[in-house]
Parts: C-alpha cells; structure tokens; sequence
C-alpha cells in the first residue's frame, strides 16, 4: 500500500509540474536564435520580437545571431538547446524545406521543432528590369515562350521562398527560364538586378521599394492572394492569370521539440498581443510584411502545409541543395 501511494503520490506531482513551470517562466535571460546576418528582415523582426518579450516579462530575451549555411547552423544550434522554453528561434520556408532536399542538414525539418507563431508574412514582388520589354505577367510569359531558356531570373539560394516561387511560376505558366543563384536577397544580386545582369526576381519589399518608386525596377506583381497595401496598385499574380498563384516569405517562431505547451502558449499569446498593437503593425508594414501572431496549432498546420506545398514544387523542378 505504502508503495501505491508513494507512485500515486509521485504521478500527481508530475501533472502539476508543467502548469507550476509555466506559471513561473521565465525567471531567467531568455536566447532567440537568429540564423541569419544583422540588417535583414530576420534580424529586424527578431529584434522587435525579443524587446516586446523583454519588456512584458522583466527578463532579458537576448537576439542572438547565428548566420551560415543558409540558416542551418544557427537553426541546428536552436532545435539541439534543451525544451525548457529559454531558447527560441526564427523560422521560415528554408528551415521547412531543409533537410527535405538535403542529406546534409543536421536537423528534421518536420520533427525536431515545437511552434510557437506565425509572426508576419511577407509579400514578394515579381519584378523585371526596365530594359525587359513587358510590363505584366502575360507579356513575361509570352516573351519567355518565345524565347525559352533565354531569360535568366535571381535567387537568393537554394530552396528559399525566392527560388520555389519562381519554380512555381515556371509550372503553372509551362516556361522555362535560367536560374541564376546569389548568398542572399541584396548585395550583389540587387546590384546585378540593377544593372541589368540579371532580368526577372522576386523580391521582398522592403529592400526594393525605394528601386520600384525611382523606376530603376519595375515591378509588374505581387506573390501573395492579396494586393500589397503599399502598392495597390500593382496585381497579384493570379489576378494576372496564373489562377491559384500563391507564394510568399513568412517569418515564425520556433522552439526545440519538447517545450511543455503550457509555456509555449505563454510565449505565443505574448506575441499574439505585441502583434495586434497598431505600432508594431505598422512597423512590420513599413519594412514590407503582415502581422500575424496565430495560435501554435495554427502555425504548426502552416508550416506543414508550406513544407508539402513546397516540396512537391521542389521535386518538380529537381530541387536538390546538397
């Protein structure tokens, strides 16, 4: 009897541990891992992320960057921490097709994340140099049609929102045209946009704009269902005819698998609140993205569905990054 009690004893005190852990949290600095350089929409978003949660807890949350191998090393770094909800990560269509189209990756895509939230989604223009000579999506793929594999289009790597969008593209409009892949979205692929070198991206549009404004760039359509709020006046790309057309850059935060829910739904409602706040809405406008800040069951159906959506894409194309 006295053993009963003593394991009866023992299972409640386990089914109370994770409320009284979530209750307490955090009661120490907390790290969000950044896999990518300072200055990007990762790092700007992430920042704004970790003083929101600074502030509202009174505990420090410390951006953390952790760039290389197109986000892996620092998303390895996060998914390996232990699942006690003090280190967190971004993630974004790269980590959700990672080590689906790579043997190397040292993380599972798939299975070694809890997700917390969908922080914004961040529409892509498609944008042409102004010496191309078509200013919508019919015209582009007309002139790709007559002249197939003569056209050349920008990535900022392999497997990246930028990349599978175009590849999506090239399915549903039957065309082909030449990848040519950079380290990133800016730098030398912008200056090669700029120059002509290079004739079709997509793009974010917070590096853009100012480009698309001064007509350096045009910008013929957006890749999200919605018309961007800050160029209405610029179709989407289904609008344009490619029924169905959906693709964009989103940003979310994650945590290693294992995070006891009860501190993983702290962290997202936290986030939900900050997100709904006209200034940070605002903000995240400004520099070319939505707001979200859903439910971890909601972010977790996004993810998997981005991550399938993508590969099939991916594996139509012979999408390999290894």
């Amino acid at each position: 009897m006295k053993g009963r009690f003593a394991i009866l004893t023992a299972v409640l005190t386990a089914a109370f541990v994770l409320p009284a852990q979530a209750q307490t949290y955090p009661v120490k600095p907390v790290r969000m891992i950044l896999s990518y350089p300072p200055g990007g929409a990762t790092d700007v978003l992430g920042r704004m992320m970790a003083r929101s949660l600074s502030d509202a807890w009174g505990v420090p949350v410390v951006a953390d960057n952790r760039p290389g191998a197109s986000g892996n090393i620092g998303t390895n770094l996060c998914v390996k921490s232990p699942p006690d909800g003090y280190t967190m990560c971004f993630v974004a269509v790269a980590q959700a097709m990672a080590s689906r189209l790579s043997s190397n990756v040292p993380f599972d895509s798939l299975k070694d994340f809890t997700h917390v939230t969908l922080i914004a989604s961040m529409p892509m223009l498609l944008l042409v140099h102004p010496s191309l000579p078509v200013k919508n999506v019919p015209e582009l793929i007309a002139l790709a049609k007559r002249k197939p594999g003569g056209l050349n289009y920008a990535s900022s790597g392999g497997g990246a929102a930028h990349h599978l969008g175009m590849e999506l593209l090239k399915q549903q409009a039957g065309v082909d045209i030449v990848l040519i892949t950079y380290k990133g979205g800016g730098g030398a692929q912008l200056a090669d946009q700029m120059a002509g070198r290079v004739e079709i991206a997509f793009n974010l549009a917070v590096g853009v704009l100012p480009f698309v404004k001064e007509g350096k760039l045009r910008a013929i359509a957006v890749s999200t269902k919605e018309r961007f709020p800050i160029l209405p006046a610029v179709p989407t790309v289904a609008e344009s005819g490619l029924r169905g057309f959906e693709a964009s850059s989103w940003q979310g935060l994650s945590m290693p698998a294992g995070v006891p829910p009860d501190i993983v739904r702290r962290v997202s409602a936290e986030l939900a609140k900050t997100l709904r706040t006209p200034e940070i809405r605002e903000s995240i406008l400004r520099m070319g993205g939505i707001a979200v800040g859903n439910m971890p069951e909601e972010f977790s159906a996004f993810y998997r569905a981005e991550s399938d959506k993508w590969f099939k894409v991916a594996k139509t194309a012979n999408v390999r990054i290894d």
